[in-house]
């Protein structure tokens, strides 16, 4: 068994806020290449803050930059990684593949054609909006759908066979992408709101949306995004937003994604070396072995066979 993780902050952290004796290899964090036991694949977040300075010219070129940081860690137990093929050579190589996705859609700067540079990058997922409304569409908490030109970006998107993501987008926008798309998407880290009702979170009729449509969600490990006022997460929270959202959207929609890196609150399992704690849980609660295989990594593999 392996894990296929659909977001981590990673590479924002080493290139805002970590010391400079830190990298991909080895670092204080949440998740690096040493903790990484057991995985198959790790999407990494090239996320910036739209409020925020620019460290380079723009959001774009940090964008840019944090791409840099996961092409020049590849080694032999990690590599850079831009296609379905490419994750199977790599699982048969025994090395994790480490794959691009852009946190903050807004970087786009209503240029169309920096989709292209982005992909040309290696970028193969895009979280559409962060927490503020863009030029793509609302964020979570607002009442603003997709922009026309976040249509023109969800159509081209699908063109390419880059992946949509809707964790952080606004109600109306999700509703939006699902009418729009017509490949399936994500929400790459998003929890059962119905369980926790945090804006961020999905409805139960937007976990049913997803798994109808082949889309996936990965659980997200954030305290917040799990029980009301927690500041610890709890493997118990993580098990039940997993019941609950496997039994409304079926076997196949549930995968991982923890946010590791971009959370701050404590957690029962320390990092991603202690990712083995969860399918123990699940085990523990009654799934039986071949459901943790799928939302360890089965049902993520399956999504990207599909659209990469």
């Amino acid at each position: 068994m392996g894990y296929i993780d659909l977001h981590c902050d990673t590479l924002h952290r080493l290139y805002y806020d970590a010391a400079e004796t830190e990298n991909l290899t080895s670092n204080n964090g949440h998740l690096d290449i040493d903790k990484m036991r057991g995985y198959d694949a790790q999407f990494f977040a090239c996320h910036v803050d739209s409020k925020q300075p620019a460290r380079c010219a723009s959001h774009f070129e940090d964008v840019l930059a944090m791409t840099d940081i996961l092409r020049q860690s590849a080694d032999e137990r990690l590599a850079f990684t831009c296609s379905y093929d490419e994750l199977l050579a790599n699982r048969e190589a025994g090395r994790i593949s480490g794959l691009l996705t852009v946190e903050e859609g807004g970087v786009l700067e209503e240029e169309l054609a920096r989709l292209d540079t982005l992909y040309k990058n290696g970028v193969r997922l895009i979280t559409l909006t962060w927490n503020y409304d863009n030029c793509i569409g609302g964020a979570n908490g607002s009442d603003e759908g997709l922009t026309r030109f976040g249509y023109d970006v969800v159509e081209r998107m699908n063109e390419m066979g880059m992946i949509i993501d809707v964790s952080h987008l606004s109600d109306k926008g999700f509703w939006n992408v699902a009418d729009a798309s017509k490949k399936p998407w994500v929400a790459s880290h998003s929890n059962a709101r119905s369980l926790c009702p945090h804006r961020r979170n999905l409805t139960d009729e937007m976990i049913r949306c997803i798994a109808e449509h082949g889309g996936v969600i990965g659980l997200n490990f954030y305290s917040h995004f799990l029980a009301e006022g927690a500041e610890l997460t709890r493997i118990a929270d993580l098990v039940r937003h997993a019941q609950h959202i496997c039994n409304l959207g079926g076997s196949e929609v549930l995968t991982l994604g923890s946010d590791f890196d971009g959370i701050d609150c404590s957690l029962e399992m320390a990092d991603c070396s202690e990712m083995w704690k969860l399918p123990e849980a699940l085990e523990s609660e009654g799934f039986l072995a071949d459901m943790i295989d799928a939302i360890c990594w089965r049902n993520a593999d399956k999504y990207l066979k599909e659209v990469l």
